[in-house]
């Protein structure tokens, strides 16, 4: 009976360990102050946006979503944007690895005016994951993603995981 107990006990622990979800670790690093969008919604033929990438260059050479504009994080500079998106009512969405470098931009967007703002749920790690393509700094279609480091690669369950 003893041996029945401590089996069943460390069975109730390893389920009580669940794995954290996309949900949870959003909701962990970011303020949730720009709403989401989708990857299906994104996706959709009619939604008409513009997307930008808020991940490092090499993050975005590697794989990025169809007609993404490069705008960086470390480096990103609102005049830039603003000489490419005039319209400030325009949407945008803005994406990065998981959706939480691109809050941060989204932020600044919002900041700057822009008020049709979108953060990409997931970012492109679930672009990818739900079977939507990417393409590397030649325009050719790839199954690499970047994924920016070991602790963030788990978030990645299609594609080929690239490091540098």
């Amino acid at each position: 009976m003893k041996y029945i107990t401590q089996i069943l006990i460390l069975l109730f622990s390893i389920s009580s360990l669940s794995q954290e979800t996309l949900s949870d670790l959003l909701k962990k690093h970011n303020t949730q102050s720009i709403p989401y969008i989708s990857v299906q919604e994104l996706a959709m033929p009619k939604t008409k946006a513009a997307i930008l990438d808020a991940r490092e260059l090499n993050e975005y050479e590697t794989s990025h979503i169809k007609n993404a504009i490069h705008v960086g994080y470390k480096y990103f500079n609102i005049e830039t944007v603003s000489s490419i998106i005039k319209n400030k009512e325009e949407q945008i969405v803005v994406y990065c690895s998981l959706g939480i470098r691109s809050e941060n931009i989204a932020k600044r967007l919002k900041k700057a005016g822009y008020t049709n703002v979108y953060n990409l749920y997931g970012g492109v790690f679930e672009w990818k994951n739900k079977g939507f393509n990417v393409y590397n700094s030649n325009g050719t279609e790839t199954e690499n993603v970047h994924v920016f480091s070991k602790e963030w690669n788990q978030w990645l369950t299609k594609g080929i995981k690239v490091y540098e």
